[in-house]
């Protein structure tokens, strides 16, 4: 099978790239090879490759930039994603489409059904959403939409690379505590892609790692692992404050966890908790 990724450069691509299985032969199209504002870009980079599958991986994803570039947004995140549906249809091509928690509104207080009723409230979400609603209406059930949450990797900058860093540089730090979700190691989401693939699933599914945990949470783990790892020299404070704090014109899902159920039965995997895959990821930072 020949696979196309967009979106390579970027931590899902670059986790998709280095996990790749051998009977894949996988091409790549990234800027300046296209460009996702350009219809002819697009459909120049699909035929000159002839692939298979596309995995579309590629996004505006700048939540706060999105507000005053909502054309922008919508261009990648939507209309993009429309073409991209559109020739893979019509050249019998299968499609993966990554999307986000973000298309939901934050107000379940429970964990999100992949069939749960959508409602975003921040530009990037809503863009995301329209996105989704273009490869359904365009490819019906052929087609494989991933939602994940909180993703982070040893490449790339992500929220786990930069609280080591305020780590080293600071003397404390204020983490919000009431935005809660699930972190996302891309290295397990590339492995669960390719076993999508292997196994021809099709349909919208979530993909975490197993677990819960607020962005407090989740910084404060990153400390712990970070001394046990020795890439900190020293502990420092870690405050949980409220997300009032630090005011975003972007709004952002207060509760934003993903119900993997369904996705981690048709992989016929076992999940892995987000603090275990936390721990592989230092390890990686480390060499």
């Amino acid at each position: 099978m020949k696979v196309l990724v967009f979106g390579s450069s970027g931590q899902l691509g670059w986790e998709l790239r280095r996990t790749r299985p051998d009977p894949i032969t996988l091409a790549t199209c990234d800027s300046p090879k296209v460009d996702f504002l350009s219809t002819d870009s697009i459909s120049r980079c699909i035929s000159s490759t002839r692939p298979d599958c596309i995995i579309n991986a590629a996004a505006y994803t700048a939540v706060e930039k999105a507000e005053q570039e909502e054309d922008l947004a919508y261009r990648i995140n939507h209309d993009a994603v429309f073409e991209i549906a559109e020739i893979c249809r019509q050249n019998k091509i299968s499609l993966v489409h990554i999307s986000t928690d973000y298309i939901f509104s934050g107000q379940n207080h429970k964990p999100y059904q992949p069939d749960d009723i959508p409602g975003p409230e921040s530009v990037y979400g809503k863009s995301k959403l329209k996105g989704e609603q273009a490869v359904r209406e365009i490819m019906g059930d052929q087609a494989l939409i991933i939602r994940t949450a909180w993703l982070y990797s040893s490449h790339g900058n992500n929220f786990v690379k930069t609280m080591l860093r305020f780590m080293k540089e600071k003397q404390s730090l204020n983490v919000i505590d009431e935005q809660i979700g699930t972190p996302t190691w891309g290295f397990g989401l590339a492995l669960a892609i390719w076993t999508a693939l292997e196994k021809s699933i099709k349909g919208t599914f979530h993909w975490a790692d197993a677990g819960v945990a607020s962005w407090y949470d989740f910084a404060t783990a990153i400390q712990e692992e970070g001394l046990k790892a020795g890439l900190l020299d020293k502990s420092i404070p870690i405050l949980p404050v409220p997300s009032h704090r630090f005011p975003t014109q972007a709004k952002r899902p207060i509760y934003s966890v993903l119900d993997k159920t369904s996705f981690w039965q048709a992989l016929k995997i076992k999940p892995v908790h987000w603090r275990v895959q936390l721990r592989s990821m230092l390890k990686e930072v480390l060499q």
